[in-house]
């Protein structure tokens, strides 16, 4: 049977009527013919009226292919406006001012956001980002922890066309220094516990190199301790401020555009730069979600640092799903983190082992009142350890991932009927993982001279090579 679907739109549906007079259907919204599986007679589509009340633009649309069959031969859907708009998570913060618009988006002490605030917050700081002469494709590099501002600037920056760089607060000044040269870093987005370190790098530049500006984030509470202030452009609050809440944001051209800058941690070799697209980041956030079945609107606790791997593609993940970001600052503070899954009712939350291990030996530890979903990754958690964190009501997921495929990769695929296991066969087969995440087409262990996969034996070593996203 031969059914409808749109190819000619912008960014809203066109208005322009297609000829399709052979088969009477009066066609106002570009749509292409094919052929499809799917039960809908053709004649019963011209009762059909489709309205606007958008005031748009007419678009001439190509005429409509009407495909039929022909024995073997292969169809090509063709590529169109409306079928090829380029992927990218900051559509979802868009979405989210609109679905889930007074829902609360960002919990941080006393501080609060809603989902539409977050969005306004955005646009105008990516404003202000553009007005200071950052142009499409120049860095711009965020030291911060876990506050409102870093979430609001995984957005921010790329909305404005530059590629966010999030650089881990706990390097040396010289190795920061190289960093912030080697990503030829335009604007330097500083929090206040990390000026001095972040002055000292630059202090280390050529005297002929030009230095970036530097925002200073300061402390929400206002007991910010003293620091240079004549060595920053603005203060973080004010930047938002200044900026134009009407403004248009930049969408990639292209889901291939680079968005993200990320540096390994340098633990084999000095830090290595690995740049992510909007696709990429897209996909990321997505795959989560299905991964860990997350619902919509869930409260997450960032434990995780978002220098992270952007904190794993959660920060774009959670605008998808209409979350509550609940902020931490000391993030590997276990009475912090009870105390923040007691008061806001957490229900998912990640971390390294060493979070779990933390949790777990807490002096002042007890059961939680309702399971806490937790993701580990990044080192192999004992099985130990797992099974005395799950004991406490933490239900425990566990993959792994490189800052080369922006956050986890591989997972531990949890099957029903293991639920019936004892705890201790359940955090036996939580401790491994090896299944590829859906949003990549391969995952395998090669020898490294040959390519060829290695017998899996639980013996042999290889390298782990990786293909999606």
């Amino acid at each position: 049977m031969d059914i409808l679907t749109p190819t000619c739109s912008t960014k809203n549906p066109c208005l322009h009527a297609c000829n399709l007079s052979s088969l009477g259907i009066s066609n106002p919204l570009g749509y292409q013919l094919f052929k499809s599986r799917i039960p809908f007679e053709v004649n019963k589509l011209k009762k059909c009226t489709i309205r606007s009340t958008l005031a748009l633009n007419p678009v001439t649309a190509p005429p409509p292919e009407i495909f039929k069959e022909n024995g073997s031969t292969t169809t090509k859907i063709s590529k169109g406006p409306a079928n090829s708009c380029p992927f990218s998570p900051l559509e979802f913060l868009e979405r989210a001012s609109i679905v889930y618009g007074n829902c609360t988006s960002i919990v941080y002490n006393d501080t609060s956001y809603t989902w539409s605030q977050t969005y306004s917050r955005c646009k105008k700081l990516a404003s202000s980002i553009s007005s200071l002469g950052i142009k499409k494709g120049d860095v711009v590099s965020v030291l911060a922890p876990n506050i409102p501002a870093m979430y609001e600037l995984q957005f921010a920056v790329p909305m404005s066309g530059a590629i966010l760089n999030n650089v881990n607060f706990r390097l040396d000044p010289r190795t920061l220094s190289v960093l912030l040269r080697h990503s030829e870093s335009k604007l330097v987005f500083v929090d206040y516990q990390a000026s001095c370190l972040v002055l000292e790098a630059i202090s280390l530049f050529p005297c002929n190199l030009q230095r970036p500006q530097l925002v200073l984030i300061e402390d929400d509470c206002g007991s910010t301790p003293l620091v240079s202030r004549n060595e920053f452009y603005n203060s973080y609050e004010n930047v938002v401020d200044e900026g134009d809440e009407f403004f248009k944001w930049i969408a990639p051209e292209s889901e291939w555009e680079p968005m993200t800058l990320n540096y390994t941690s340098g633990t084999t070799y000095a830090p290595k730069g690995v740049l992510h697209s909007h696709r990429s980041a897209f996909t990321m956030s997505v795959m989560n979600l299905i991964d860990w079945s997350m619902p919509k609107q869930p409260v997450y606790l960032w434990t995780l640092p978002i220098f992270h791997a952007n904190g794993w593609g959660f920060c774009w993940a959670m605008a998808a799903v209409g979350g509550t970001n609940v902020c931490l600052r000391r993030s590997h503070d276990a009475a912090s983190i009870y105390q923040a899954i007691q008061q806001h009712k957490v229900t998912h939350m990640c971390g390294a082992p060493v979070v779990l291990n933390m949790l777990s030996t807490y002096s002042k530890r007890k059961p939680l009142d309702s399971p806490v979903h937790l993701l580990t990754a990044g080192a192999p958690p004992p099985a130990a350890v797992l099974d005395r964190t799950e004991s406490l009501g933490f239900v425990i997921s566990h993959g792994y991932g490189l800052t080369e495929t922006g956050g986890p990769a591989v997972t531990c695929a949890w099957k029903q009927e293991w639920n019936q296991l004892t705890n201790s066969e359940r955090a036996t087969l939580k401790s491994r993982q090896g299944v590829r995440m859906v949003g990549f087409t391969e995952v395998d262990v090669v020898d490294p001279e040959t390519g060829i996969s290695i017998e899996r034996n639980g013996m042999a070593i290889g390298e782990i090579v990786l293909k999606g996203v």
